[in-house]
């Protein structure tokens, strides 16, 4: 197999997307795993409401595809366990739980309220400086976006570039009926936190609940006008 760099390089990211456009996750996954390597790939999950669908497509690929979690410290306590649970049940083999830097934390929020005053900036120490040290070793990476989540990611692609990096989107095109059936065909257990209304899961101090006719993140960083931590609008290799 070539090296990753160079697969890449012959292999343009406008042409995997179109290649891939109307490819199943499962497809899209396993042709980044062939594209780029094991060891340049990684899945990135919040391990919120709707992950252990990408995750299952993933362990049916390739269960020692890497799985990178960012554990920012505000983490809900369901959220931690439900990330124990689906580990177990797909037998995931290689989940990267990736903490914040010590150092910047006590720098800068110190009083763990950051979130209150500044939640860019508490995004970026908590999470997209992490996720961007810990995709490091990596050529590519993969995500859970869907454009039915609305919002910026409304016309997102399968396959696009981030920075140096490939990011691939396998559930782009899904619906959240495909969501559904992925769950009951598995038998996949829910996030607890769902059936308490939660549609969309992150931070605890930065999300709430949702109602059934709100955008599908509404419950994020409510009454802020902010829709996305940054780790999908700022380019991992630029951080």
């Amino acid at each position: 197999m070539l090296a990753a760099s160079h697969q890449v390089e012959q292999t343009p990211v406008a042409a995997l997307d179109a290649a891939l456009r109307n490819a199943t996750p499962h497809e899209v996954i396993a042709a980044a795993l062939q594209a780029i390597g094991r060891e340049r790939l990684a899945v990135v999950s919040s391990f919120g409401s709707e992950s252990a669908a990408l995750l299952k497509v993933t362990a049916d690929v390739d269960p020692s595809i890497p799985v990178i979690f960012l554990d920012t410290g505000h983490m809900f306590a369901e959220t931690l366990a439900y990330r124990d649970q689906l580990i177990d049940i797909l037998g995931l083999r290689d989940v990267r739980s990736i903490k914040p830097d010590a150092a910047s934390l006590a720098r800068q929020d110190a009083d763990n309220e950051l979130w209150f005053s500044d939640p860019d900036a508490c995004c970026r120490i908590r999470k997209v400086e992490p996720l961007a040290r810990a995709l490091a070793p990596f050529a590519a990476w993969i995500n859970g976006r869907k454009r039915f989540q609305g919002g910026l990611r409304a016309a997102i692609p399968v396959v696009e570039q981030d920075g140096a990096r490939v990011k691939f989107n396998p559930f782009a095109n899904v619906s959240r009926e495909d969501i559904v059936a992925i769950y009951r065909s598995a038998n996949l257990p829910q996030h607890p936190l769902v059936a308490s209304g939660f549609r969309s899961i992150g931070c605890m101090p930065c999300t709430s609940r949702a109602d059934a006719g709100e955008d599908e993140r509404a419950g994020r960083w409510r009454g802020r006008g902010k829709t996305e931590c940054g780790i999908h609008t700022v380019a991992t290799s630029a951080v």
